[in-house]
């Protein structure tokens, strides 16, 4: 069965609703533009019952070091999600500074872009594929969107991955289907809005993960 993100909490209900369903890990936005943002000390409270159950992951977005720094003293996460443009080069600093697990997402289009893999497998400890945003577009992801998701099937990686990009509760294990992912990551499938996770929905979400 693959392994679950939930990613965008902001609500004590929805981390509930993560936790009692299985989860594997726990993801709260940093990024100014994303209608999920909370600032580290409510995603501090918001993971305190995370601790030991599932893993709580910092997604962030071209992050500063001062934010980073933040993150780390107010949140302790045990996963940073670089969600921008940083270079190997850059997320191989970023874990030898702030020596916490680092999941880097990619943006996909059409199978060429399946080869960027290569140069973070070294530096991330997972990887995460998800939808090329369009041009123009004020986020890097979080946006529903879905890739063709047959281009990761049979494709072998160093590092586990996740699955993310317009996955929701109803088409989640057909998704698993075509690209075998290992891990699975949703947000906007889970919501009632932007930014509304819905906890009934974040249920339904994993059940059908389980059933996959």
């Amino acid at each position: 069965m693959p392994l679950t993100k939930i990613c965008g909490l902001s609500t004590a209900p929805t981390v509930d609703a993560a936790l009692s369903g299985g989860a594997s890990f726990l993801g709260f936005v940093f990024f100014a533009a994303s209608p999920r943002r909370i600032d580290p000390a409510t995603a501090a409270r918001l993971a305190a019952p995370a601790r030991g159950r599932a893993a709580i992951v910092a997604v962030t977005v071209d992050p500063d070091d001062a934010l980073l720094e933040r993150l780390a003293r107010e949140l302790s996460p045990d996963f940073i999600q670089l969600h921008g443009h940083e270079t190997p080069s850059r997320v191989a600093e970023i874990g030898r500074r702030f020596s916490r697990g680092l999941i880097k997402a990619l943006p996909v289009a059409e199978a060429g872009d399946l080869a960027a893999a290569r140069d973070y497998q070294g530096v991330a400890d997972h990887l995460m594929f998800d939808a090329k945003a369009p041009a123009g577009a004020a986020r890097p992801g979080g946006l529903g969107a879905p890739f063709d998701w047959a281009l990761l099937e049979g494709q072998s990686f160093d590092r586990p991955w996740f699955l993310a990009a317009g996955l929701d509760p109803w088409n989640v294990a057909e998704a698993v289907r075509l690209s075998g992912a290992p891990m699975v990551d949703v947000s906007s499938g889970v919501e009632r809005g932007a930014g509304l996770k819905d906890p009934a929905l974040i249920g339904a979400f994993l059940e059908a993960v389980r059933r996959a």
